[in-house]
């Protein structure tokens, strides 16, 4: 790829290798897995999950992840003064507006995680069922860090703080490859002759792709193989007592950042309000037949599932069937209460009475 002339006669061919290039990625992945399953129990570093939402913190060693883990949870993560002080999982849980929020606090990675170095496979397939991802650095040391944090897990299928592309690719018995791009959008770098070239090298003569942003090949590539995960993910900057005022006025101009010093709890409080804004969650307040609402426990939702049919489904999957409509107070209703069915969209802080049929 490096050697081939970037312009438009070539771009079909520089599809087919990024396409070739993701498959063979895929293939060492699987079979890395595969090889550490069947590895004479070699111990995992995932743990159940429970709670509301899963942050995992992610660094180099060294960074002050543990000591984050331990002034965050009542879990007691070990602190020493060498690398790779954490050797596995430690899970622990804090509760946030309601919410119960379980951290991972996971082993220092290295450069070449993604390829199994520091078994470095692990703690990326840990990151992998994450809601948020805490990419810790320290202000002290280089900030190349964080791309080289970003090339393992973007290696790994994570796509950090970007949306899923509105891509859809469905398979035809004939009739070639049809593209079908929405008005508005844009493709980069790619037409129909790339498009076509990546179906061929993943054997779809025939399929119909409809895309509705602005797309460009490895999104392409990335909905074909389906195996990606798309995380917000927030940078955390510590041991920011021992920074300069300039270095930090510089850091703070940075998008997704979080400036702290973990062992003087300096801006914990604002931290923990980034990670409730980045895992985009909402409180919904149930409210019983002739009783007060329930402040203390809300039901947590997640901003892009949060229809009403959402919260009776989180409360118990057999209350849908008997629902019959809901009155909520709240933002999301003109008149309180009102009479709601349950498709309703419902926002932070809501109140819900749900009527079940007779």
């Amino acid at each position: 790829m490096a050697r081939t002339q970037k312009n438009k006669a070539t771009s079909g061919h520089l599809g087919m290798l990024k396409a070739k290039l993701a498959k063979f990625r895929q293939q060492v992945l699987t079979e890395g897995q595969a090889g550490s399953k069947g590895g004479g129990g070699a111990p995992t570093f995932e743990v159940a999950k429970t709670g509301d939402a899963r942050v995992g913190l992610v660094g180099f060693p060294s960074v002050g992840k543990s000591t984050l883990m331990t002034k965050l949870t009542d879990t007691v993560s070990e602190v020493a003064a060498y690398e790779f002080t954490t050797l596995t999982c430690v899970p622990g849980v804090f509760r946030y507006k309601g919410a119960k929020v379980q951290l991972l606090d996971l082993p220092g990675i290295v450069e070449g995680a993604k390829d199994g170095k520091g078994r470095g496979r692990q703690v990326i397939a840990t990151a992998f069922t994450c809601s948020l991802i805490l990419i810790v650095l320290d202000c002290m040391k280089p900030l190349h860090h964080k791309r080289i944090l970003d090339k393992e897990l973007h290696g790994f299928g994570i796509r950090l703080n970007k949306k899923e592309p509105k891509i859809t690719v469905a398979k035809r018995e004939k009739g070639g490859v049809a593209v079908t791009v929405a008005p508005g959008c844009k493709l980069k770098n790619m037409d129909q002759a790339v498009i076509e070239s990546v179906c061929r090298e993943y054997r779809m003569a025939n399929a119909t792709i409809k895309i509705g942003c602005n797309a460009s090949v490895d999104d392409l590539i990335d909905v074909i193989e389906g195996n990606r995960h798309y995380c917000p993910a927030l940078y955390v900057m510590n041991k920011i007592d021992q920074a300069t005022i300039e270095e930090l006025e510089i850091l703070s101009k940075c998008p997704n950042y979080a400036m702290i010093s973990a062992h003087k709890e300096w801006n914990l409080d604002g931290l923990i309000e980034q990670m409730w804004g980045s895992m985009r969650l909402i409180r919904v307040i149930t409210k019983p037949k002739g009783a007060a609402p329930d402040y203390d426990d809300p039901v947590i939702l997640g901003i892009e599932k949060r229809t009403v049919a959402d919260f009776c489904t989180r409360i118990h999957r057999k209350l849908l069937p008997q629902f019959k409509h809901a009155l909520v107070w709240g933002r999301s209703v003109k008149h309180q209460p009102q009479r709601v069915g349950k498709e309703h969209v419902l926002e932070d802080e809501d109140i819900v009475q749900i009527v079940k049929k007779i």
